[in-house]
């Protein structure tokens, strides 16, 4: 398995808008790559414009799919002036 952990700070005037737009990319993920497995949208109320992700592949190649599939970069475009910053990190092996 191939883990990616992403966390965004979203600016608060936007947070309202980008919540049911994560959730949609997360939920077509999941329907519509078969090599995403998981992905977890996590928010705490201490952290009010702070979203972090928690998504597992096959693989990089399934990752890179993902990245490459049209309703993620419908997502991505949509939400960009939402975002004041976003950290991506990668994990090439997962223990189960």
């Amino acid at each position: 398995m191939f883990a990616v952990v992403v966390t965004f700070s979203i600016k608060t005037e936007h947070l309202a808008a980008f919540m049911p737009l994560m959730t949609e990319n997360a939920s077509t993920s999941l329907r519509e790559e078969p090599g995403c497995h998981q992905f977890d949208i996590a928010t705490d109320p201490a952290r009010p414009g702070e979203v972090f992700l928690y998504e597992l592949y096959d693989n990089a190649a399934a990752f890179d799919a993902h990245l490459a599939s049209a309703h993620f970069k419908s997502f991505d475009a949509t939400v960009a002036d939402m975002i004041t910053e976003k950290s991506v990190k990668t994990y090439g092996k997962v223990l189960q």
